[in-house]
């Protein structure tokens, strides 16, 4: 039994580290590809629509309704101490710090990464990668770079829409629905707010909006060398599940070790 398990110990070793170091060739090859010609410049459009613009709608709700919980949260918590005028920093610290780059890379993964993990795994299952490299053509110049872009673009831009709302979600639920002082709410904004949270918020999404794109399309990828993913349709809806469940702890994970370093 010992023998059995210093094995599997040893086996699952060598897996994982065969695994981080195939991922950390293919980040290198897609960040290389980004600086190849031709570039695909329509692709990168159509990308950024893909997982930025169609996401507009899912991130405003999403903000709207924290920010509105954390008025609604924030305000009764501060009445208790008579510190009601001090929401209004509340809600933007806490947004812009921590829940707006999180929130929106977590809302990001479950929508655009698991679509683009599942379009990899299909095309890797269907043969069309090999034929692209058959025709001396870069699978990470066509397929992944663009999407790299296209996500370092669009996940940045949706997190400071979603801190926006998120900040007027908290103005409706602490100010027009409860009676709070709309004077005391912007101007605690402003007195508390420094360029070092803006910049704190702003470099972990640039982090979550690389994570999610390497994370999702190298599952895609290597679909056919995952270790118990399967073949087919079954095997693409493992690997999608994995790539999901993997970027949304590596953001979480990363998002702590960010705040630790840059505080």
């Amino acid at each position: 039994m010992i023998v059995r398990f210093i094995e599997k110990l040893g086996r699952d070793s060598l897996y994982y580290m065969h695994d981080l170091g195939r991922m950390g060739i293919f980040l290198a090859h897609s960040v290389i590809g980004v600086f190849m010609r031709p570039f695909r410049f329509r692709a990168l459009l159509k990308q950024i629509r893909l997982i930025g613009a169609n996401s507009v709608s899912l991130i405003f709700f999403t903000g709207a309704f924290t920010g509105m919980v954390l008025g609604l949260q924030g305000y009764y918590t501060l009445l208790k101490f008579g510190s009601e005028g001090w929401l209004g920093s509340t809600v933007a610290l806490s947004l812009i710090r921590e829940l707006g780059p999180v929130l929106t890379a977590l809302m990001v993964t479950g929508r655009a990464g698991s679509a683009m993990c599942a379009e990899i795994g299909i095309m890797r299952n269907s043969e069309q990668i090999d034929a692209l490299e058959c025709m001396a053509v870069s699978p990470f110049r066509y397929l992944i770079s663009p999407k790299v872009v296209a996500t370092i673009i669009s996940v940045p831009i949706l997190t400071q829409i979603f801190n926006v709302v998120g900040i007027f979600g908290g103005y409706f639920a602490g100010i027009i629905l409860l009676n709070g002082n709309p004077g005391a709410y912007f101007s605690s904004i402003e007195q508390s707010l420094v360029n070092q949270d803006i910049t704190l918020g702003i470099t972990k999404s640039f982090v979550f909006a690389m994570l999610i794109v390497w994370i999702c399309t190298g599952r895609g990828y290597f679909v056919h060398q995952i270790r118990n993913a399967g073949f087919g349709a079954e095997g693409v809806s493992r690997v999608t599940t994995q790539a999901v469940v993997l970027s949304s702890i590596s953001i979480l994970v990363w998002d702590y070790l960010l705040t630790a370093m840059l505080l």
